[in-house]
């Protein structure tokens, strides 16, 4: 008897909760929708593939990931009628009208989301991308997009399913309507049940919003899970993918920069390709075995000045054994410039975050030319995989497989920044102790333990020799390189692999001018011993150099997808960088200084730390420096935007 009185309870607790219930199923059928787009969208662009698609047993996961995602575009859609049906639940409103107009508000709203999901097939099927603010440019001309659509059968098939499923979706929540929420108007929760209900589907309607628990929402590249463009894409709602395309577009620090006219960049990029190499250059005619393996380090914050002071002895020791270049420039002052210009061989476009870009961006750089040529391309970073975008932007350019800290056991994970330096590198030369086997690899690492909230990690045997924490911090992030590349001399594969070490930024140390130079100034060396000869040189390079340089010394082409030249036989007059609205260049004397939003222009002695500003003195040299920085970052953008960075598979690799 008491459970039978509990379960005839329940049921009228259910049976009254009937504004909530209508909520959940309304949510429940969207779900169903939004996932049958997503298989016929699998079918259309499987029909249509030449290749077929090699699901690869991961099809499961990414219909995992489309849960996720249609899960956060629904949260948005249901936010103003769950408010509306707690004020009616509190104020005990039984109005047939009120709840009526909830309903139809759903039933539009979810009706041009399926919308968005019927036109992205064909966009998806024809750009290999889902719907971005890129399609309202069809808008420009509607005449001759509405008679493309009318005039081509497949697009009328889309308009038909479209149809098809907006009518099947106003039967069924008219269904809904009248079986699960009308008959129960009059019908109350006691606020006792209410309350909490009301509270609870409020909190998960917010952690639905932002998609997950952790600290950084979602975004475009959660959906990005593995090396195949497909899977990582099917599982994106187009819904979120336009809105978020539109949010970037609107953003001022995404707007498309104008420097110098596009004609003129083209003329300054011809004249650097058309620059002779100079074959007296003392490492010319270095180069490596095929196949030799390759890992990139990229130092968080370790700024030239941090070196040759007593702070860094394994890096400056390193140094000494490697073809180290003391005048080397990061391409901006953000993590994110460091990585994408390293890698992928173009400067930093101002304040622009390419690697968050939607629709994102497709560039070859060093991790495609090397998968192309047989390499196995991992990344490695020791935080969160989405910070900045990165895990989108890297499994969609060239990488195999992106590890972060859901990858690594969580009481390695210490604070804000994931795990320590010396425990990400341990699970770097754990991946290249198993990897190596199978043929040559490219490991990409990103350290971060240089960059605050700082912890030092204990019972790691170092003894600091400085006091504060912020240069102990450096004095750790040296001591790990110094560990690591002491445990790698004693791996099989230490003598066929080729280490490259350069800082992502530097750090603002004792600023002169307005733009800290301490902060784009870093630390470059290429270090394969008994195969590059030691040198220390003040030939200017850039972090963009890094691929040409390394695909040189491989004996492999670069195509023309990149702006950077090989080190090993081209040299320099200027080195460019950006720190958001400005932009620097140096030569051995003198550095020009543009602050973008004042279009304002200086020129001075860097070397000397002098203020003069020389602007109208030496206004022909100024001139030379702004035209070549200002062509190249423009050309940097029309390629991008052309689509000319990809990877050819005509270079022969």
């Amino acid at each position: 008897m008491p459970f039978k009185l509990f379960f005839v309870s329940l049921q009228t607790m259910i049976r009254k909760n009937a504004r909530f219930n209508y909520l959940i199923c309304i949510y429940l059928l969207g779900i169903v929708f939004f996932s049958a787009f997503r298989i016929a969208e699998t079918v259309a662009y499987g029909s249509q593939s030449a290749a077929g698609l090699s699901l690869d047993g991961q099809y499961a996961k990414a219909l995992w990931m489309g849960f996720r995602f249609d899960t956060t575009v629904s949260c948005y859609l249901l936010a103003l009628p769950l408010l509306m049906m707690i004020v009616g639940e509190m104020a005990r409103i039984g109005k047939r009208a009120y709840y009526a107009v909830v309903h139809y508000l759903l039933m539009v709203l979810y009706t041009v989301a399926f919308f968005a999901c019927a036109a992205d097939i064909p966009y998806f099927c024809y750009f290999f991308n889902r719907l971005d603010v890129v399609a309202l440019t069809w808008l420009d001309d509607f005449s001759t997009s509405a008679s493309m659509v009318v005039s081509e059968p497949q697009y009328l098939l889309y308009i038909v399913l479209f149809l098809a499923v907006a009518v099947a979706w106003w039967l069924l929540g008219r269904l809904l309507y009248r079986r699960v929420l009308i008959p129960h108007l009059d019908e109350h929760l006691p606020y006792s049940w209410s309350i909490p209900i009301a509270v609870v589907l409020l909190g998960a309607g917010l952690v639905g919003m932002r998609g997950k628990l952790s600290k950084i929402p979602m975004r475009v590249s959660t959906a990005y899970f593995c090396s195949d463009p497909f899977l990582n894409q099917i599982g994106l709602n187009p819904v979120f993918t336009f809105i978020k395309s539109l949010e970037d577009s609107g953003k001022s620090r995404n707007q498309p920069v104008e420097l110098i006219d596009p004609d003129t960049a083209r003329q300054i990029h011809r004249e650097l390709l058309d620059t002779p190499a100079d074959s007296a250059l003392p490492q010319a005619h270095v180069r490596l075995p095929e196949g030799m393996n390759v890992v990139v380090v990229m130092m968080e914050s370790m700024s030239a000045a941090k070196t040759g002071i007593g702070l860094t002895p394994c890096l400056d020791s390193l140094a000494a054994r490697s073809l180290y270049f003391t005048q080397a420039w990061s391409a901006g002052t953000h993590t994110h410039n460091g990585i994408y210009s390293t890698l992928y061989g173009h400067p930093a476009i101002l304040a622009r975050q390419l690697m968050k870009s939607t629709p994102m961006p497709t560039i070859c750089g060093l991790p495609g030319h090397l998968r192309q040529a047989g390499y196995r391309t991992t990344f490695f970073l020791a935080h969160d995989e989405d910070f900045d975008g990165m895990r989108g932007f890297l499994y969609h350019n060239g990488f195999d497989r992106v590890v972060g800290q859901h990858s690594y056991p969580k009481h390695e994970v210490v604070g804000t920044w994931g795990v320590p330096d010396h425990v990400l590198f341990d699970h770097v030369l754990e991946h290249c102790d198993s990897t190596a086997h199978h043929g040559p690899f490219l490991a990409a690492v990103m350290t971060v333990s240089d960059h605050g909230p700082y912890i030092l990690p204990r019972n790691t045997g170092l003894q600091p020799r400085t006091g504060e924490l912020k240069t102990q911090m450096v004095e750790y992030a040296d001591w790990s390189i110094g560990r690591f590349m002491r445990m790698a001399q004693q791996r099989h594969w230490f003598a066929n692999t080729l280490f490259v070490f350069v800082a992502d930024h530097g750090a603002s140390i004792d600023p002169v001018y307005d733009m800290a130079l301490s902060y784009n100034h870093v630390p470059m060396l290429f270090y394969a011993p008994g195969r590059i000869a030691p040198e220390s040189t003040e030939r200017m390079a850039l972090q963009i150099d890094v691929p040409a340089t390394v695909l040189g010394l491989l004996g492999l082409p670069q195509g023309d997808g990149m702006l950077g030249l090989n080190l090993m036989t081209r040299s320099r007059k200027y080195a460019y960088f950006s720190a958001d609205d400005k932009v620097g260049v140096v030569d051995g004397e003198l550095f020009y200084l543009y602050r973008h939003k004042q279009q304002r222009a200086s020129l001075y002695r860097y070397r000397l730390a002098s203020t003069d500003d020389l602007i109208e003195q030496q206004p022909e040299r100024a001139d030379s420096m702004r035209r070549h920085a200002f062509g190249m970052i423009q050309t940097s953008q029309q390629m991008l935007h052309d689509g000319t960075t990809k990877c050819n598979p005509q270079d022969g690799l």
